[in-house]
């Protein structure tokens, strides 16, 4: 099976920083990956919906929630199907579980909608 395998999450202060990573692999040789079109983060806090956060396109164009313009940038690694979100200047309201999408994948077996990881929580204390 395809999984979503997501790490750097963690306890920062205010202004502090943050790297998560997502790494997509397929667990045999029918998952293989070929393509991957998007991936994306998203974050859901307590009493929030779940919100996009950050989106990169395998061109490399990326798109960004307003509330974190300026202080995330996301990029990704092709050759290693893995995506990344730099956190700068993480607020007490940026605290969350980050969750790694795919929306669209193609693997050896066919082409694969909407994969999500498990999540990882990031917490920023004031």
């Amino acid at each position: 099976q395809v999984q979503l395998v997501e790490s750097g999450g963690g306890l920062v202060q205010a202004g502090g920083s943050l790297r998560l990573s997502c790494a997509a692999s397929g667990s045999d040789f029918s998952t293989t990956i070929f393509s991957i079109d998007i991936m994306a983060w998203y974050r859901q806090a307590p009493g929030k919906q779940r919100e996009l956060v950050a989106q990169i396109t395998d061109g490399g164009r990326t798109n960004y929630a307003d509330s974190v313009k300026g202080r995330f940038t996301i990029s990704g690694d092709s050759a290693k199907n893995t995506v990344y979100l730099q956190m700068n200047s993480l607020k007490p309201e940026d605290t969350a579980v980050y969750i790694c999408n795919v929306p669209r994948m193609t693997t050896r077996r066919g082409v694969e909608f909407d994969n999500w990881g498990q999540g990882t929580q990031v917490t920023v204390s004031a």
